[in-house]
């Protein structure tokens, strides 16, 4: 399985953990990072979230305080929508 796939399913799984969530699918956008050592890490260049929780404005402010935090991205890179 390769990172992103790895990254997706451990941000969906600690997304639906937080208060507010519900049901939550997670797409990420990499680039692959490049250096001297060619890591084999990605960096996430863009996340879009379906919550079911994203009708509430305090649950959309937390996912993206949550995924800033982690992925150390800006916010205009983080889309959350509801979840039909």
């Amino acid at each position: 399985m390769e990172i992103q796939s790895i990254l997706e399913l451990k941000l969906q799984d600690i997304l639906e953990s937080m208060e507010g969530a519900g049901k939550v699918k997670v797409m990420l956008m990499t680039g692959e990072q490049q250096g001297i050592y060619q890591s084999e890490e990605a960096e996430v260049k863009g996340v879009l979230i379906a919550a079911e929780g994203a009708a509430d404005p305090v649950v959309v402010q937390k996912i993206q305080q949550a995924v800033m935090a982690l992925f150390q991205i800006e916010a205009h890179k983080i889309k959350i929508i509801k979840m039909k």
